[in-house]
């Protein structure tokens, strides 16, 4: 039977995953995957408890506001691929000094669409010791919307991941003020699905995490050129020149993990961007949110590269 495996969006930082689905990992580790999208973010969890999908690639943050949500939740995260944020800051001209300080003189235009990127940025803030309540912030516009208030002067910095920041840098009308994944450990990617679930169809998401793991091996092995190449389907409308120097910047930035073990500190990094930013009262704990034994079990096993 196959496992039915949902993204939430299309995004360039998820390419391990595409890059597994592409080179056919989970076939060779003998497991069927019918690929799915989800209707939107928000809605990705659902299909999990609808049944209408095995596992789903998101962040922990969906984990934890279904904690928060429900009394039923039995989300557990099981196998990380990217283990730093993704998202950059790309100003209309260069920061001078520190990023954190300059923010707080600038009008920034921050991600709408999900709400994880503006949750870990406003704790680097708090972090830094300003108030993000202070900052001159647009929240209301999509990246591509912001990308068209940058143009034109509208706003004086963008948060947007790849390959949109790159988009902006190579043109020259942007420059590049802070990548979030400077900040350390953050677990921004994972495998989730319900605990039943992962009860029920071990063996076929062992394998699924073994797929995972040997596509790791070959990204961390692999050019990037031959990963945006691969990947390139899943980006059929961004040129092979721009998608290349993207995937260099992330692979640079050291986003994409070694292994899918989910760390506790990129794990509790996150959380307390979660809390401090009010998105929940309080982080399940580590321990009912990951369960690392898939993972572990792999890295144990040490299965070849693609």
């Amino acid at each position: 039977m196959a496992i039915v495996l949902q993204e939430s969006l299309r995004g360039l930082f998820y390419a391990p995953y595409y890059a597994a689905l592409a080179l056919g990992a989970y076939e060779k580790e003998g497991v069927e995957v019918r690929f799915a999208s989800a209707p939107s973010p928000g809605q990705a969890p659902q299909a999990l408890f609808d049944g209408t999908v095995d596992v789903a690639w998101g962040g922990p943050m969906r984990v934890n506001q279904l904690y928060a949500e429900r009394a039923d939740c039995d989300l557990v995260c099981f196998g990380e691929a990217v283990t730093r944020d993704p998202f950059l800051l790309v100003g209309r001209t260069p920061c001078p000094g520190a990023a954190m300080p300059e923010l707080m003189r600038a009008r920034v235009a921050t991600v709408s669409e999900v709400p994880t990127p503006w949750l870990c940025l406003q704790h680097d803030l708090r972090l830094a010791g300003f108030d993000p309540v202070r900052l001159d912030r647009v929240a209301s516009q999509s990246m591509a919307e912001n990308m068209m208030a940058l143009r034109r002067g509208a706003v004086d910095v963008v948060q947007v991941f790849q390959p949109l920041a790159e988009e902006l840098i190579t043109s020259g009308i942007g420059h590049l003020w802070y990548a979030a994944a400077d900040r350390g450990p953050c677990s921004y990617t994972t495998f989730y699905g319900r605990r039943a679930t992962l009860d029920a169809k071990r063996d076929e998401l062992s394998r699924l995490v073994r797929g995972l793991y040997r596509t790791q091996k070959w990204l961390h092995g692999a050019s990037p050129e031959a990963l945006a190449d691969t990947v390139q389907p899943y980006f059929p409308a961004v040129p092979q020149p721009l998608l290349r120097a993207a995937v260099a910047r992330y692979r640079d930035l050291g986003i994409w993990g070694r292994n899918p073990v989910l760390p506790r500190d990129g794990y509790d990094r996150l959380a307390a961007g979660l809390v401090s930013g009010g998105f929940v009262g309080s982080a399940a704990p580590f321990e009912t949110a990951v369960d690392n034994s898939l993972a572990e079990q792999a890295v144990r096993e040490d299965p070849p590269s693609l």
